[in-house]
């Protein structure tokens, strides 16, 4: 017998949801349909697009400065905030989002699990809501990450949550939305998406990093101390980083422009770089990217020859298993691009070019491998754009440049002669 046909599952008879809960998801639902429609084609000019992605620029470097201001804005609710974490019985974490949200809370996890001493899972928004809501009681805490505040399956998960009593933490750029409404704590991200997300995601990852440390120095955790004055200079750190990368990163994606394929792979908590550099790439230009997790790169012919990776490997547990992924890259006849940590040699030998950035604790990375992987999205994006432009002027150009005298044409008595099919054998 077939379901009926409705926006959610949550709006049907055996619904948790009260009648004004199945509201709410009925609004967000109808919203995000029209939002989706107005989204950029994928017409190699589309000029909505590249509006996007030239104001992309702006906002990854003024990424330091929203984070500052982040963390100003929710000051305050972050003290009150780590006060009722650490004082609360938590048996089970839920990290709830989808896109670059739920890479936030790849990012995050390690930090938040180290401080808050419970295990900490990223669950995708329509999985939370729709198969994992059985699993989420009085003791759990949810926190749910959408920059809108309207991602229909975000605010689905908080409603479920809210339904099960349990603790609901929001974090939105959109004070007054569906998600800030429905959580018990908002925290708020000082972030514009102008361009595509950029901000809004590294903002929401340093605001859950110092909501981490404050609850870890409450509950006596030692490294603490040293994450929440390592936090205290990665805005700065972070900038330097994108100026370091920008004009290297711009001459990579200007050879590897042509392609129509780039595959992204990482472990450990920078997997969320390889989620949102690909999901950059699927966002600036009309290509595809995929990303793949060291591990299950070799366990299919992952790579066709080629085809760029940019394969992120910060010193720590997963270089082994990264070289591995590098060797195999080259062995496909794929291109390498390596993010790791200044002084690492272990990629020497395989890769086309190693970027180096600072060492950094390989729990708080992230912040500065997302911004390198968000600059890769972008440059493929202008360098497409310029590719195409070029090849449109092509065409004008050689017309222009050919002899007035060259015929376009056969004679007319050479026409009548030519046979007008193959003769018979």
């Amino acid at each position: 017998m077939s379901s009926p046909v409705l926006d959610s599952p949550l709006l049907g008879p055996d619904s948790p949801l009260d009648a004004r809960q199945k509201q709410v998801v009925e609004r967000v639902s109808a919203a995000e349909r029209a939002s989706i429609l107005a989204l950029p084609t994928d017409d190699p000019l589309d000029p909505k697009r590249r509006f996007r992605v030239e104001a992309t620029r702006g906002e990854m470097f003024g990424q330091p400065d929203a984070i500052r201001a982040t963390w100003l804005r929710n000051e305050q609710t972050l003290t009150e905030l780590a006060d009722t974490i650490a004082s609360a019985s938590i048996d089970r974490v839920f990290l709830v989002g989808a896109g670059d949200s739920l890479a936030v809370m790849i990012a995050a996890r390690s930090v938040l699990e180290e401080m808050l001493g419970a295990a900490c899972e990223p669950v995708q928004s329509l999985e939370f809501a729709y198969y994992r809501s059985h699993l989420v009681t009085e003791r759990s805490l949810v926190v749910a990450l959408s920059s809108s505040g309207e991602t229909t399956r975000t605010v689905e998960a908080a409603l479920v949550a809210q339904h099960a009593g349990a603790m609901t933490i929001a974090l939105t750029n959109t004070p007054g939305s569906s998600l800030d409404v429905e959580s018990q704590t908002t925290l708020l991200i000082e972030a514009t998406r102008v361009g595509w997300p950029t901000q809004s995601s590294t903002a929401a990852v340093a605001l859950l990093f110092r909501l981490a440390a404050l609850v870890g120095t409450r509950r006596g955790i030692p490294r603490a101390a040293v994450l929440s004055e390592a936090l205290d200079g990665l805005p700065e750190l972070m900038a330097s980083v994108l100026a370091q990368l920008d004009a290297p990163i711009a001459a990579v994606a200007a050879i590897e422009a042509h392609r129509s394929m780039y595959l992204f792979s990482a472990a450990g908590p920078n997997w969320a770089a390889a989620i949102v550099g690909a999901a950059k790439i699927k966002e600036t230009t009309p290509d595809h990217a995929v990303e793949i997790e060291v591990e299950e790169f070799h366990h299919y012919n992952s790579q066709k020859p080629g085809e760029p990776m940019f394969l992120i490997a910060p010193t720590g547990p997963s270089v082994p298993r990264a070289v591995d992924t590098g060797t195999d890259a080259r062995r496909f006849g794929g291109q390498l691009y390596v993010f790791t940590t200044v002084g690492e040699t272990a990629f020497a030998e395989h890769a086309n070019e190693t970027f180096e950035l600072p060492e950094i604790d390989e729990a708080l990375s992230p912040l500065i491998y997302l911004p390198a992987a968000q600059l890769v999205g972008y440059h493929l994006g202008m360098a497409k754009f310029a590719a195409a432009e070029a090849a449109l002027d092509a065409p004008a150009e050689a017309a222009l440049e050919a002899p007035l005298d060259t015929p376009t044409e056969a004679p007319l008595d050479a026409q009548l002669d030519a046979p007008t099919e193959a003769p018979h054998a």
